[in-house]
């Protein structure tokens, strides 16, 4: 018989919460050691985060894809998506560095490169999922057998 602890949210577990804040230390330090090491130049276009920001939409889209096929979100493929997918993904790309560096280069007066960093990202962001979700695509689904348990 499954315990009560079983029926709680995932996002009350603490197994689940320690797995997402260790993905998410190790996803904010690369990220903020590639800015260190890719500053952006004052009023420039900001490439690193950028950079970072599809890189991380790319692999998000791969990575669920990839989990997605190999059967359901239990076990393993759970800890995975939690940990890599929302923990070190989610640390590495950044929406307030993306929003920062878009209030920047205004302040600045290059309101049109704010404006195509800004929709860049966005559309680029939803085009490099999409081609994530597509290579993760080209291998077939993997057959694990009967469902894990939790």
């Amino acid at each position: 018989m499954p315990t009560a602890a079983a029926h709680r949210p995932l996002h009350l577990r603490p197994r689940f919460i320690a797995l997402v804040a260790a993905g998410g230390v190790v996803g904010t330090a690369l990220r903020e050691g590639s800015t260190l090491v890719f500053p952006t130049p004052g009023g420039g276009f900001p490439f690193t985060v950028f950079a970072i920001n599809l890189l991380g939409a790319f692999a998000l889209g791969a990575l669920l894809e990839f989990l997605t096929r190999t059967g359901p979100d239990v076990g393993w493929r759970r800890d995975i998506r939690l940990g890599v997918g929302t923990g070190v993904i989610g640390g590495f790309t950044t929406y307030s560095a993306f929003a920062g560096d878009t209030a920047l280069l205004i302040a600045a007066d290059s309101p049109g490169l704010a404006v195509l960093y800004a929709l860049g990202t966005v559309s680029l962001g939803a085009v490099a999922t999409s081609l994530g979700i597509l290579v993760a695509g080209l291998g077939r689904s993997v057959d694990t057998g009967p469902e894990e348990a939790e």
